[in-house]
């Protein structure tokens, strides 16, 4: 709406019109939304990133799979060398060639008895 100002206009007389605004409250609200917005995207990526909270959790469950792989393949490994030890020049075993010659070649005498197992025998 358009109001009279009061003060005259020095230079031709007239009266001088200003317009008159009305505050809006949506100024307001800009920076606390865009802020909002902020906090919301990174919070969500600080727990669902690739390097947040949840990803950490996943990153340790693997780790503990892995070390647990590392145990069993080094058992197994010390296992082999163990027995390849057995099989070099100077210490090598009587039994020990028998019976991988055995089980190699699937044969055993008519006397004796085969016990097949699935797993070697626990060292003790």
């Amino acid at each position: 709406m358009l109001l009279p100002n009061a003060p005259e206009d020095s230079r031709d007389g007239k009266r001088m019109w200003t317009r008159q605004h009305k505050k809006r409250n949506t100024g307001r609200l800009i920076v606390p939304g865009v802020t909002a917005a902020f906090l919301a995207y990174f919070g969500f990526h600080a727990y669902h990133g690739e390097f947040g909270i949840y990803s950490k959790y996943k990153f340790e469950a693997r780790s503990a799979e892995l070390h647990a792989e590392l145990a069993r393949t080094t058992g197994e490994r010390i296992e082999l060398e163990r027995r390849v030890q057995l099989l070099h020049d100077g210490t090598l075993e009587r039994d020990m060639l028998d019976e991988q010659a055995r089980k190699a070649l699937n044969v055993s005498l008519v006397d004796e008895i085969t016990i097949m197992r699935d797993e070697p025998a626990p060292l003790n």
